[in-house]
């Protein structure tokens, strides 16, 4: 395969420390879920799973030839089984408009946008992710 793209991001201080990427200015001050002002990893993962998701489903609907607008939405959970057992689980929704085409074609395109998403690959048969559509 051909590399497109690498960042490297740093962090120091895990959960409560800070992040920064080594090709962009970005800097985040990391917190722990619901411990003050600050961003934690399970929101970045999120909107990064949102943004290749879209981007993803953009692409199916240039092979597919269907055209709506879409809206992508991740929600993350962090969960905690016995002592240090954690993992998460991810829902995304699509949320489209401005289309003729059916809630069920809209379906069909968000399910095949998690087949060649590289989170949702990269993800496969780790984390439970559920995909789902609504047409507006």
């Amino acid at each position: 395969m051909k590399t497109l793209y690498t960042t490297q991001a740093t962090v120091s201080g895990g959960r409560n420390g800070s992040a920064t990427l080594n090709d962009s200015e970005l800097q985040i001050d990391m917190k722990a879920p619901g411990s003050g002002k600050g961003n934690n990893p399970e929101q970045l993962f999120a909107m990064g799973y949102a943004a290749c998701f879209d981007s993803a489903l953009g692409a199916v609907k240039q092979m597919q030839k269907i055209k709506f607008d879409s809206t992508t939405e991740a929600e993350v959970t962090l969960l905690q089984g016995e002592g240090h057992d954690y993992k998460l689980a991810v829902k995304l929704h699509v949320i489209a408009s401005n289309t003729e085409a059916s809630a069920d074609d809209i379906q069909k395109a968000v399910e095949a946008a998690h087949e060649v998403c590289p989170y949702s690959k990269a993800t496969r048969g780790n984390i439970e992710v559920a995909v789902s559509s609504e047409l507006k």
